[in-house]
């Protein structure tokens, strides 16, 4: 079985390590994890994982955050992966720092990466994981909190939880969106 994960985030020195970016860490830490590595390929940074007999596909999309649909599409096409295996990982204002939510399926909330999929892939009927990255900005800085790099303490905050999220994406490759969702969306 092939499964697609998706890290969203936005490609560049100005936006690493920034909390829009949150896609890109998670997946990085994952390739660290079952030890493989980013490989420039078509519209996305591409690694090619196992885990228990399971191909991963993971991508790290290169067509910015607006066009995230692009590689969404490429992917699942080129490596003929249903909609039910992917897996989309944003970042959402509206949770707590480091809360994590798997859903089945549902809205895009406002994310411009999932408007693009949703629009290229026509279909909201895939796996996506929120994880928080708070919500403490003065009103009209919105855009600078979410483009900003993280504090101290957030680093701190988050580290334990983008391990625990490897787990999650692990978890949803072995037994399913589910059980996945049952095991950690109250951790």
């Amino acid at each position: 079985m092939k499964y697609l994960i998706v890290g969203l985030g936005n490609i560049g020195d100005d936006y690493a390590d920034t909390r829009h970016n949150i896609g890109f860490t998670v997946v990085d830490a994952l390739a660290l994890n079952l030890k493989a590595a980013f490989e420039v390929s078509r519209l996305a940074s591409m690694a090619r994982m196992s885990l228990k007999g399971r191909t991963l596909v993971v991508i790290k999309p290169s067509t910015y955050m607006n066009l995230s649909g692009k590689a969404v599409r490429y992917w699942m096409q080129k490596e003929d992966i249903p909609k039910e295996n992917v897996l989309v990982i944003v970042d959402d204002l509206a949770l707590p720092l480091g809360a994590l939510r798997l859903k089945a399926k549902g809205s895009d909330g406002g994310h411009n990466g999932l408007i693009s999929i949703n629009e290229t892939i026509e279909t909201t009927d895939y796996a996506r994981l929120r994880i928080g990255i708070g919500s403490d900005f003065a009103k009209g800085h919105q855009v600078d909190y979410v483009l900003g790099r993280w504090s101290a303490e957030e680093i701190k905050v988050l580290t334990p939880r983008v391990e625990l999220t490897v787990d999650l994406v692990k978890s949803f490759v072995l037994v399913g969106c589910e059980r996945t969702m049952n095991l950690f969306n109250k951790r």
